[in-house]
């Protein structure tokens, strides 16, 4: 991998440890507000396939060898084992695939079906399926608590997302095209 492909992943990498500490509770639900699906989108939409398992991989590597980078500050086993958990590993399939659905180039209208249709179910998937088998309750309980307070928000940081990537992918493809990037 080049340098400045790996200094895009770390960027992301620091982006997702820092969204996780802007969090806010939800009353009557045990998943919180995060501003991690925003980075989520980011990474699939700006990152190769490759380089968006790998980002997300590392997170969560990091996460449970004790940083506390997962929502709230916590770390290790126990909060992938919460009933949260299955949000973070629906990132790490959510992300690559994103990404490979996106191809070479991000338009918005792309950025957000993709975004929207691919990520936010993708996650929600996961993370409905773990909480009801580690909760002992049914999927509709489940996906009552774990998306329906959700969607709108979720949407939201997906428009956020299509808008940067969009923008920074623009910005970027100019600067390699100008040769300001140094490839190495």
């Amino acid at each position: 991998m080049k340098t400045h492909d790996l200094t895009k992943m770390a960027i992301c990498i620091t982006l997702l440890c820092i969204s996780s500490y802007v969090s806010f509770p939800l009353p009557l639900s045990p998943v919180m507000i995060t501003t991690q699906t925003i980075i989520i989108n980011l990474i699939a939409l700006i990152l190769t396939p490759k380089q968006a398992f790998v980002t997300v991989s590392l997170y969560i590597i990091m996460g449970l060898i004790g940083l506390p980078v997962f929502s709230g500050g916590a770390s290790g086993l126990a909060k992938i084992l919460s009933p949260t958990g299955g949000f973070i590993m629906g990132f790490l399939i959510a992300a690559p695939l994103m990404s490979y659905v996106k191809g070479e180039c991000v338009h918005l209208k792309s950025a957000l079906c993709i975004t929207i249709l691919i990520g936010m179910p993708i996650i929600y998937l996961f993370g409905t399926y773990w909480m009801s088998l580690n909760q002992g309750i049914g999927i509709y309980d489940a996906f009552k608590v774990s998306v329906i307070p959700f969607v709108l928000g979720d949407v939201v940081k997906c428009v956020i997302a299509s808008l940067v990537a969009v923008r920074l992918t623009k910005r970027v493809n100019q600067s390699v095209f100008r040769g300001q990037l140094v490839n190495e």
